[in-house]
């Protein structure tokens, strides 16, 4: 991996991109076998996770966007975010241990004073930089806000991953997520920021409330669906929202059936952060990639169509899996020969039915809601995606799922089919 910094010249801007693979691949893919104990350092087996080599790989990723990036320092207001999110999260969190002991109230605690101190920082920052005047500091408010909310819920949710000792670790990832939405430039209202926070919030307590979602999982969540409703719009929203409502739900449905069946979610179906990432990661890249077309030789149809089509993959997946799994005598995809109920890559004619439902009901949504193109050819190119996604992903899990491999990162590798399908159709048609 460290090899991999002599050809970094040659990649320009890309430099990060191998190195940002390489961490999701250690913090999220590999969890156990040969790979797994060969890297794993003390500490890590009892977590689970490859911390150690993770953090490399992200330290990598930082020093090569220093290297490559456009020569522009740190701006002081992503440095402010970065380090009061750091020391306004404690205070908060010690502030509602006096009153709470549950885990969701001092997460909530810690975000309130890191978000709370991270936008005073920035607004400080600003002021005596003189980037605005006192007079305009209600109009830069929004801005700020966005900011220290993706500041404060990337540092809740490295903190939740990591040990409470590693703050070093956690200011330099969350200096970079925030200088990187500071480039962006991001257009942001006052209403649309209030409706933001008020929505993911609220969809965040009750997915952690009902035991969908995990709290790493939840913060996940919530920081995905604030960057979709303020870099995206209600459309974008919408398709998000119909994955992770539909998805919970249908993880949930006769649970205890699919428990004595061998095939439910694990951790009675609260999804973690390592879960959320392998169904979202995609359509996160084209999300941002959406925001970015400002500054890139992009159409905006063509990320629309890849964070769409890795959605109705997820959704399509989802519904095959918790729905198939209810009935016997499911089929190999390879060879359609009759297999155990719970075996990777079977399927069943009603789980291929209800998977379908999920890739029509997001091409339909895309189709109204979303710059896909002309609705009814732009719906029908993502529900098709959906379905491609969802046979990858069964055609992976009977090839390639277990030992090494396991069902996250087959799930993530379904929705860059999904996404590639999406594109390449809609590039095609156009």
């Amino acid at each position: 991996m460290a090899a991999l910094v002599v050809i970094t010249p040659t990649l320009g801007d890309a430099a990060v991109v191998p190195f940002l693979a390489l961490a999701g691949l250690f913090l999220f893919g590999i969890r156990d076998g040969e790979w797994f104990e060969t890297l794993a350092l003390p500490g890590d087996r009892e977590a689970e996770r490859l911390y150690g080599i993770g953090s490399f790989a992200l330290a990598l990723a930082g020093l090569a966007a220093f290297a490559t990036w456009p020569r522009v320092p740190l701006p002081f207001g992503a440095f402010a975010a970065a380090a009061l999110v750091v020391g306004g999260g404690r205070p908060g969190r010690a502030a509602f241990e006096r009153r709470f002991d549950g885990e969701f109230e001092l997460v909530g605690g810690y975000l309130v004073g890191a978000g709370l101190a991270a936008v005073a920082g920035q607004t400080a920052v600003a002021l005596i930089a003189g980037d605005i005047a006192p007079g305009a500091v209600v109009e830069a408010l929004p801005v700020f806000t966005f900011l220290g909310a993706v500041a404060a819920l990337t540092a809740a949710l490295v903190r939740s991953l990591v040990y409470a000792r590693d703050a070093h670790l956690t200011v330099v990832i969350v200096a970079f997520v925030v200088w990187g939405f500071t480039t962006l430039e991001p257009t942001v209202s006052a209403l649309g920021i209030a409706v933001g926070l008020a929505v993911t919030v609220g969809l965040g307590y009750v997915s952690y409330a009902l035991g969908a979602a995990s709290v790493p999982g939840m913060l996940t969540g919530v920081l995905l669906a604030l960057l979709t409703v303020v870099l995206g719009g209600p459309g974008w929203f919408l398709v998000l929202i119909a994955f992770y409502s539909i998805g919970a739900l249908a993880s949930k449905y006769r649970f205890d059936e699919k428990a004595d069946r061998g095939v439910a979610q694990e951790n009675e179906g609260a999804r973690g952060t390592g879960n959320v990432l392998a169904n979202s990661a995609v359509a996160l890249l084209a999300l941002l990639g959406y925001a970015a077309t400002d500054h890139v030789d992009v159409p905006a149809i063509v990320f629309a169509l890849a964070f769409a089509g890795a959605f109705a993959t997820a959704l399509a997946d989802t519904l095959s899996s918790e729905i198939g799994g209810l009935f016997d005598d499911p089929r190999l995809i390879t060879t359609l020969r009759r297999v155990e109920p719970g075996t990777d890559g079977a399927v069943t004619w009603q789980g291929e039915l209800a998977g379908l439902s999920g890739a029509v009901l997001v091409g339909t949504i895309a189709g109204v809601a979303m710059p896909v193109g002309d609705p009814l050819v732009g719906g029908v190119i993502v529900a098709a995606a959906g379905v491609g996604g969802m046979t990858v992903d069964s055609l992976l899990g009977a090839v390639i799922e277990g030992g090494r491999i396991g069902n996250q990162t087959v799930n993530f590798l379904a929705t860059v089919s999904g996404a590639a399908i999406a594109v390449a159709a809609g590039v095609t048609l156009a």
